[in-house]
């Protein structure tokens, strides 16, 4: 059986009042941090926030855009992942110094993460949780108890050489019937998770691993979703920025540099436009 990568798994534990997620990024997560020359604990700890973003997304129903961001006073001052529903993910890492660290307090420092979710129709939603636990897994596991007070445990893996990462998910579904017995299947998954081992979860295919996993429970899964690394940087948004510049400014920076340039954070894509092209920006007396 040829090994799936870059799928999220979803599935319910039919006579648990639970459901579940597992994901495995391979290419997504190695074309995310390809631009980019990011110390090993920086990659790893971007690539939790990547399958962590994945899970997350799958959690919610709604058709939109999510970006989870890590924001401190550590050597990374910044770190964002922006995905959508259709699990198109793109990740970036600000260094405010340079460092060897690996643990999340050591690389942010004293911070918090913001989750902010933009659904096509309705009003956007923003939490905020501070990162006041030993791993990134264990403040989203907060974040889910005080802003959504549903029981929800996140495992996050990365492979010895940080070229593959994975997550999986174990969340209740209360649904007013007994409180304990509901606690205690959670609890009883939650065990069964955490047996999962690193050189599992990256050398067996999906559906083997939650057989092995889960053979005993009633399980319902789903369609895989594919994962993909998507930057939204386009020449479009370019000219959009651009258009907010005042014309004797445009005029000093092609005189200077010979045209304007914008560089995508993300992708690190150049895009560069001649005066030729921005001559309506330039010329349009009423800008």
């Amino acid at each position: 059986m040829t090994r799936q990568t870059d799928v999220l798994n979803r599935y319910l534990f039919d006579n648990l009042h639970a459901r579940g997620e597992l994901v495995n990024l391979k290419q997504t997560f190695q074309d995310i941090v390809a631009p980019h020359d990011y110390p090993a604990g920086v990659k790893q700890l971007l690539g939790e926030l990547v399958a962590a973003t994945c899970l997350l997304t799958a959690t919610l129903k709604f058709e939109g855009e999510i970006a989870v961001q890590l924001q401190g006073d550590g050597p990374i001052g910044y770190m964002a992942v922006n995905g959508n529903h259709l699990q198109e993910m793109r990740g970036i890492a600000r260094m405010a110094s340079e460092t060897n660290a690996m643990t999340l307090k050591e690389l942010i420092g004293k911070g918090n993460m913001i989750i902010t979710i933009r659904p096509n129709s309705g009003e956007p939603y923003q939490g905020v949780v501070a990162l006041d636990q030993e791993t990134l897994a264990g403040c989203l596991a907060h974040y889910f108890e005080v802003s959504e007070q549903i029981p929800t445990k996140i495992w996050l893996y990365t492979n010895s050489d940080i070229t593959q990462i994975a997550g999986s998910l174990v969340q209740l579904m209360p649904d007013g019937e007994d409180k304990e017995k509901q606690q205690a299947d959670f609890e009883h998954l939650c065990q069964l998770t955490n047996t999962i081992q690193n050189e599992e979860i990256f050398s067996i295919d999906s559906e083997a691993l939650l057989y092995r996993l889960y053979h005993q429970e009633k399980v319902v899964l789903f369609e895989p979703q594919n994962v993909s690394y998507k930057c939204s940087c386009s020449e479009e948004k370019c000219l959009s920025a651009i258009s907010q510049i005042e014309p004797s400014e445009l005029e000093n920076i092609i005189a200077e540099q010979g045209n304007v340039s914008m560089t995508c954070d993300y992708c690190m894509t150049t895009y560069k436009f001649s005066r030729y092209q921005l001559a309506h920006f330039i010329d349009d007396t009423s800008h």
